[in-house]
């Protein structure tokens, strides 16, 4: 690049200097040159003048070109400084830049000085540094978290087992207990994996779009979740209405289904849960809104992060790992769809996810100031759950 700015200013040097000798030798040549001479000097006098002021015509051409070949070297060597000063800061973003790693990502440009082109792209740099480090930082905690989740039910699994072969009164009954528990355990492995490879697909984004329904996979969702909504006495009231939208098919139906078991299994006994879907100008809404315990609101958009429970760790054990809303959150922003969600004042949790009606370019979002972490999940402060009518069940004649 310095090259390329050295040969651009010498270029435009040389051009403007010819331009500007060949102006005046035009000039010199259209002026009117005076000469007193005496009436009978004659006309060898005359013609004599004229070859002189031709001669000093293509002298005067010859210096300015002998003084032009000698600036044009000289507007390299000053093009060559001027090219270097000004590519300095480059040069220096340029070094600090192949020095930042993966263990010194903090580490940022910081450049001071007048607000021009340079600190704008130092700005830039500086910015996906940032992001780059918020990304690493989840990353690794998202890792940690992980192990530590798959190396729980692997020690159970191993305790189990050496607690069956060194028991030397083992009956049958106790094996087959063994065995049972051994496969609860496995299942529990298997949802965990399954979870994360959702999660890992949603976040890959979307390679084509299908049309679906929202009202379709909420009462699908629904009549998966009506059976522990019994067992623990939960009401479900619905408001379901069409809600057309474009995307995966499957993966939206894992967001419903996610959102709607999130809201039975982390209710209390007699609550409710009320699900609506419907088209409000132009775009799909579904809202699942829930009774339960209180939660912070500050704590709102932790809900969304991996691993996080309502109960923390206590609540292991359940079947459930804390990942259902990072895969809503993963599926939303994927399809680009907008997440709202507030904790409710008397317990329990208020979420609606905005989806685009028709086919649309995933959207590039902004941090909000609610939670940086979190694109496209707006959380908002407490506010009451409005009723829904109709219930789910008994009848179900809503199906």
């Amino acid at each position: 690049m310095r090259v390329r700015l050295t040969a651009l200013y010498s270029a435009l040097f040389t051009i403007y200097g010819a331009m500007l000798l060949a102006i005046t030798f035009w000039f010199m040549r259209r002026s009117k040159w005076v000469i007193i001479v005496h009436d009978d000097s004659g006309p060898e006098v005359r013609e004599r003048l004229e070859r002189l002021k031709a001669a000093q015509l293509r002298e005067l051409l010859m210096q300015s070109g002998v003084s032009l070949a000698i600036m044009m070297v000289l507007s390299v060597a000053l093009g060559w400084l001027v090219a270097g000063r000004v590519l300095r800061p480059l040069r220096t973003m340029t070094a600090t830049i192949q020095q930042i790693s993966a263990r010194n990502v903090h580490q940022r440009l910081a450049v001071t000085g007048p607000h021009d082109e340079m600190k704008d792209l130092a700005d830039t740099v500086d910015g996906l540094l940032g992001r780059l480090e918020t990304a690493l930082d989840a990353h690794k905690r998202f890792v940690a978290n992980a192990a530590h989740e798959l190396r729980t039910p692997l020690t159970l699994e191993r305790a189990l087992l050496e607690e069956t072969l060194t028991d030397r009164e083992a009956t049958l009954e106790s094996y087959r207990e063994t065995s049972e528990r051994l496969l609860a355990i496995s299942k529990d492995q298997g949802r965990l994996l399954e979870a994360l490879l959702t999660l890992t697909s949603s976040e890959r984004g979307l390679d084509r779009r299908e049309p679906f329904d929202l009202s379709d996979l909420a009462r699908q969702a629904l009549d998966s979740a009506h059976l522990e909504a019994d067992a623990r006495g939960v009401r479900i009231h619905t408001r379901i209405a069409p809600a057309p939208s474009a995307g995966h098919p499957a993966l939206a139906a894992r967001l419903v289904a996610n959102l709607v078991d999130n809201a039975v299994h982390h209710n209390v006994t007699g609550g409710h849960v009320e699900v609506a879907t419907e088209t409000r100008a132009g775009r799909a809404f579904v809202s699942v809104v829930n009774s339960g315990p209180v939660i912070p609101p500050q704590q709102v958009g932790r809900l969304f992060e991996p691993f996080q429970r309502l109960g923390g760790r206590a609540a292991r054990g359940d079947g459930h790992h804390g990942l259902g809303l990072s895969i809503v959150h993963a599926i939303a922003t994927a399809h680009g769809a907008d997440i709202t969600a507030h904790a409710r004042p008397g317990g329990g949790l208020s979420v609606e996810i905005c989806f685009p009606a028709t086919v649309a370019p995933r959207p590039q979002y902004a941090h909000t100031p609610d939670d940086p972490r979190q694109p496209g999940l707006r959380t908002i402060p407490a506010a009451p759950a409005t009723s829904s009518p109709g219930r789910w069940p008994p009848n179900r004649t809503d199906r």
